[in-house]
């Protein structure tokens, strides 16, 4: 048996499992230290994620999003975003929905 919350905290930076790949879906698991890199994403798909554990807060074109355990926020395609802090142990379940080939 599998469980979201069995996971090591990186002493830097992110880790990311894929949980799930079906179709035009990939599940997976964030895990954020408190020592995020300055990264900005800009995606080729929509992602809808959903914080599972601790605290964060996300940059999304330019406007601040405070998330804490149980938010949610949806990312649509191409747009500008990054995490710009977080509490170390903050676990997140990203969805992402690939385009149809």
């Amino acid at each position: 048996m599998n469980n979201i919350y069995a996971t090591k905290v990186p002493a830097k930076g992110e880790t990311f499992n894929d949980l799930l790949s079906h179709k035009h879906v990939k599940i997976e698991r964030i895990v954020s230290s408190d020592e995020i890199p300055d990264i900005e994403y800009i995606q080729e798909h929509d992602e809808w994620v959903l914080l599972l554990k601790g605290r964060t807060t996300l940059e999304v074109q330019g406007d601040l999003h405070e998330l804490k355990e149980g938010d949610y926020f949806f990312i649509p395609a191409k747009q500008p975003h990054k995490v710009l802090k977080a509490e170390s142990g903050t676990i997140w379940l990203a969805v992402h929905i690939l385009r149809r080939e």
